[in-house]
C-alpha cells in the first residue's frame, strides 16, 4: 500500500516534462505544485471536499444508529423470524448497485430528493446500514444475558438497556463500522454521479472521474486529483487506526 501511494505522490509533485523524460518511477528535481494547484481550482475541491466530508460523516453516523437498533431488536429482541430477518440483511448487501440505480433515481425524483446531498445520505445510509445489522447482529446474539437480565432487574428499561449496557460493552465494534462506513461511502462512485448532477453537490470521487475522462494524458494532473482524493482518507483511517485495532483486538477475545 505504501509503495503505489509513494508513486502517486512523486508524479504529484513532478513537471509534465520531468514525466515525459523520466518515466513514472523517476525522482522529481523539485516540488513541482502547478498540477495540485490547477485541479484544486478546476474542479472547486474545497467545495467537493466539504461535500464528502458531509455525506460521509452523516452516513458514517446514522447507518451506525440504524444498525444498533436493528441489531437490538434481531439479537437480544429476539424477534419471531430471526434467521430470516438475517438472510434479507445478506441479500441486500449482495444485490448490485446497479440494479438499484433506477429505483432509486425515480424515487428520489417523485419525492424532490434528486441532485440533493440528502438524497445519497439517505440511501448510503440504508446500504451501510445493511451491512452493520448483520454484522452487530451476530455480536449481540452472543451478548451475556445475565448482564441483560440485571439490568432489568434494577430497573432499566428497554432504551435505558440499549444505551447504557449494550452500547458500552459493544464501543469498540460500533467504531469498527462507523470508519468503514465512513471510508466506503468516501469511495462510493456510482450512485453520486448518478444523483449528483449539480457541479456544487458533487463528491472528490466524482470529480476524480470526471478529471480522468477530461485530462486523460495530463500525467501530473491526474496523480495530484488522486493524491488529494485519496489524502482524506488515509488520514481519517491512521486518526482511528486505535479504534480499528481495537475493535479487532475485542473481537478475537470474544
Amino acid at each position: 500500500m505504501v509503495a503505489p501511494f509513494a508513486v502517486v505522490a512523486l508524479n504529484a509533485v513532478k513537471s509534465p516534462a520531468e514525466y515525459s523524460a523520466g518515466g513514472p518511477l523517476s525522482l522529481p528535481d523539485g516540488l513541482y505544485l502547478d498540477g495540485l494547484k490547477d485541479f484544486w481550482e478546476r474542479v472547486d475541491f474545497g467545495q467537493k471536499l466539504v461535500n464528502s466530508v458531509v455525506i460521509s460523516g452523516s452516513v458514517a453516523v446514522l447507518a451506525a444508529v440504524l444498525s444498533v437498533l436493528n441489531a437490538y431488536a434481531i439479537g437480544i429482541g429476539r424477534i419471531k423470524g430471526r434467521p430470516w430477518v438475517l438472510a434479507f440483511f445478506v441479500l441486500a448487501n449482495m444485490l448490485p448497485q446497479e440494479a438499484l440505480v433506477y429505483p432509486i433515481y425515480y424515487l428520489l425524483k417523485e419525492v424532490g430528493l434528486y441532485d440533493t446531498r440528502l438524497s445519497v445520505i439517505l440511501v448510503f445510509t440504508v446500504i451501510q446500514s445493511a451491512f452493520g445489522t448483520y454484522l452487530l447482529s451476530s455480536v449481540l446474539g452472543a451478548f451475556p444475558k445475565e448482564v441483560v437480565e440485571a439490568a432489568r432487574i434494577d430497573g432499566a428499561n428497554k432504551w435505558q438497556v440499549l444505551w447504557r449496557v449494550v452500547v458500552p460493552v459493544s464501543r469498540p465494534t460500533i467504531g469498527v463500522l462507523l470508519v468503514f462506513f465512513f471510508i466506503w461511502t468516501w469511495n462510493e462512485f456510482l450512485l453520486p454521479l448518478v444523483m449528483l448532477i449539480s457541479n456544487d453537490n458533487q463528491t472528490v470521487s466524482v470529480a476524480l472521474g470526471v478529471l480522468q475522462g477530461q485530462r486523460l494524458m495530463d500525467a501530473t494532473m491526474t496523480n495530484a486529483a488522486a493524491l488529494l482524493g485519496i489524502a482524506p482518507a488515509i488520514l481519517f483511517f491512521l486518526i482511528f487506526q486505535r479504534t480499528l485495532a481495537r475493535g479487532i483486538a475485542v473481537g478475537a477475545v470474544k
